[in-house]
This record gives C-alpha cells, structure tokens and sequence, in this order.
C-alpha cells in the first residue's frame, strides 16, 4: 500500500475529479484493512437516510430562485433606504446586502455577480475611492456564511455528525453559533467602512416615504429570515421542514405572485440548483466512506497523539489552526474542504478542549477569509472578471479588509463565548 499516497496526489495533479480521489482512498483504505468494499456502498445509501440532508437542495433551490428574480436588487434597495443615511451608508448598505444574500444563495461568487453590477456604480456615484470599492465588494462576497440557513454550516453539521463525538453537534445549534461573530465581522468592516474618505461629503438624509417603498417592494422577502429562524427556534419546524416550507415559499412568491420567473424558466433554474447539489452529495457520500475508514485505522488518535506531542497548549493549536485554514481557503472551495478536512481535525480539536461547535465556526470564519487571501483566493479571479479589473489590483484593493477580517477572526477563535453564549445548555 505504499504507492497508495502518491498515486492520490499524481490524481490530484492531474485534476481527477475531488470524488474519485477521496472515493479511491477509501476503497485502498479498506482493502489494507481487509474490509469488504461494499461498506463505501452502504455509507453512500446512508445519505437516504439523513433527514438533515434533504435542507441542502431545498435551501440551494430557493437561493437560486432568488438569485434569478430581481431579490438582489430590492434587497439592496431596502438596506439602503434604512441604512443609506449614516456614515459610510451606502458601505455598510453593501456589506449587509452581500452577507444576506450569501446567506440564503450559500455561494460568494454568485453575490459578486449579482450584486456587484448594482453596486459597484453606485459606490463610485457616492464618492468612495476605487481602491475602497473593489476592495470591499470582493471581500463581501463571501461574508454570510455563518448566518443560517448557509450550506456550509449544515454540511459542516452533518460531518461532525458522523464522528461518534461526546459533544452532539445539531445543525440548529451551528446557526445560533454564528450570528453573534457573523455581526462580529460586519461591524467590524462596517466601522472601518465609516472611517473612509469620500471625495463627496454630503449624505442623504432618511427619507420615511422611500423607507416604506422599499419596505413595501420587499414585503415577500422581509419574512424569509423570520421563517426559517423563527420557524426552528420556535420548535415549528426542524431544519429539514424549515428547508422545504422556504423552498415553497420562494417558489410561489417569484412564479405566482411576483411573477419575475416563468414556469418554462423552472427547468433551467432546478437544473443549474441540482448540478450544485449533485456535486456535493456524491463528495459526502464518499467522504462518509473516508471518514469511516480514518476511524476503523485510528487515524485521527494517532495525528492527535502526534500533535500532542509537539504542541502542549490549546493556544499554541489555536494559532496554527488558523494559519493551516487560511492557506486550505485559498487552494479548496469550502465544500471540498469541509468534508475532507473537518473529518481529520475534529477528533484534534476536541482533544485540545475545543467545542466542536466552536470549531465549526472557527473554520467557517477562516474560509470566509481565504475566498480572498492571495495569490489564489477564489473571489480575486471572480472580482477580476466581473469588475474587469487586472487581478493585482484586486489584491492590492482587499489587504485591509483581510487585516480588519483577520482580527474579527483572531476574536472568534479566542473568546469561544461570543460562539457559544446562545447555545441552550
């Protein structure tokens, strides 16, 4: 089995795709144990069974629902009639609009698509510098993830789920966990955003008539985080049945009552949300397979004593945590690194004393950070193309809102309350 590892990494090289290379590593994983292959079948299959599962394509078609209509732009509309007035409101408009948007579309790239062309114009119309603008609508993109219903909290839930920890992790649990340091990142940029020069001082002054327009224009979409959150936390719905009630409420709104798709658009739109899905359910459904192995073979025992013993304090883990994510942000999208990295750092994590939890928001936080880390964060290169600018640029524009974002994650990495203070005990 010794050729195992590099015949995985020349795949990798050469592009095979993600689920074939973790699906040959579980089968050459099994075979040395002496495990009939058919188990990697069965753990497949398994994800029939998982209710918490079926949130994912209902929570993915209702983002995609929305991003099709016109949402973004009474989303952006509504934010700026209510915060448009105060210092740097048009900044702090953007920075909300994005992370609502990413919240319920679970994708950065999308929210650069879609809300860039509204508000990249309207920034520079305002009078904030280039450099400002480019720079905060890149970094943007991705903020949102830990707001509910975000894929990559419930994927991160359902992985945690498979690992047998003494400590339940429930994906209602994850998204009371990330809105305190979700706001956490928000007013951090908000306040920075307030401190910009702008070549045109003068703001506009709240304006109750067009607060209540938009207001009006947005009364469909208004209730979407009250459904969903109220919904749960309320003890109406479990995440699975908060999934579908959003996807029906959605589907109706934008077809029969809104009316901005048409029912032949359906088609194109469920086929586009479903390809996203597919993707990520056969990635989980042989990295079940994968972590099963790495369990059977004490993998993680072993990487744990091993850590053990070169790094005594929980601080001293902390800080190469962060620095071992931050690089993972910018080399994986955040699905593939959840369920091929999460697996094998859990078990560590726990065994340095940090709630798992508290772990997952810690990994999302960083992510967030590598969509737009340099040389290879994933939103430069989408910016770059939306925004037609040279990709230098961007890296120049996103430095500090990485270093203000660095802090909020330097924060929420430290003071495990500001994540855990809501969880019921």
């Amino acid at each position: 089995m010794s050729f195992a590892a590099p015949l995985l990494l020349l795949l990798a090289i050469l592009r095979t795709p993600l689920f074939v290379v973790i699906a040959l590593s579980a089968m050459l994983g099994f075979h040395s144990l002496d495990v009939d292959l058919s188990v990697i079948s069965i753990e497949i299959y398994r994800l029939a069974e998982m209710p918490v599962m079926i949130a994912i394509p209902l929570f993915t078609f209702a983002g995609y629902l929305l991003g099709e209509g016109n949402a973004s732009t009474r989303l952006v509309n509504l934010t700026n009639a209510l915060l448009g007035w105060m210092p740097g409101g048009l900044a702090i408009v953007a920075i909300f609009a994005c992370a609502l948007f990413t919240a319920f579309t679970g994708a950065s790239g999308i929210t650069i698509v879609a809300l860039g062309g509204l508000l990249y114009p309207a920034l520079k119309q305002a009078g904030y510098l280039e450099n400002f603008n480019l720079g905060l609508l890149t970094s943007s993109g991705s903020l949102g993830l830990l707001f509910a219903p975000s894929l990559p909290l419930i994927l991160y839930g359902v992985v945690a789920q498979q690992m047998d920890l003494d400590q339940p992790v429930s994906i209602s649990d994850l998204f009371l966990a990330g809105i305190f340091p979700g706001l956490l990142m928000l007013a951090m940029l908000s306040v920075y955003s307030m401190a910009q020069p702008r070549d045109r001082s003068a703001r506009e002054a709240f304006d109750w008539q067009v607060a209540v327009a938009a207001i009006k224009a947005a009364r469909w979409e208004i209730p979407l985080p009250v459904l969903v959150l109220g919904g749960i936390y309320g003890g109406y719905f479990a995440v699975s049945e908060a999934a579908a009630v959003t996807a029906v409420y959605v589907l109706v709104i934008e077809v029969l009552i809104i009316r901005e798709i048409r029912l032949t658009q359906l088609p194109g739109i469920m086929r586009e949300a479903m390809m996203l899905v597919g993707g990520i359910m056969i990635i989980v459904g042989v990295s079940l397979a994968s972590t099963n192995y790495m369990i059977d073979a004490e993998i993680p025992t072993r990487m744990f004593e091993f850590v053990q013993q070169h790094i005594d304090e929980k601080l001293t883990f902390l800080i190469l945590l962060n620095l071992f994510l931050l690089a993972l942000g910018m080399m994986l999208d955040i699905f593939s690194a959840i369920v091929i990295i999460v697996p094998i750092i859990l078990p560590i994590a726990v065994g340095y004393g940090i709630h798992p939890v508290h772990l997952g928001i810690i990994f999302l936080a960083n992510m967030q950070l590598g969509y737009f880390t340099p040389p290879v964060g994933m939103n430069l290169f989408i910016a770059s193309y939306r925004f037609e600018k040279p990709v230098m640029t961007l890296y120049l524009a996103t430095i500090p809102f990485f270093i203000v974002l660095l802090i909020s994650v330097l924060v929420i990495t430290y003071w495990p309350a500001l994540s855990l203070s809501l969880l019921p005990d």
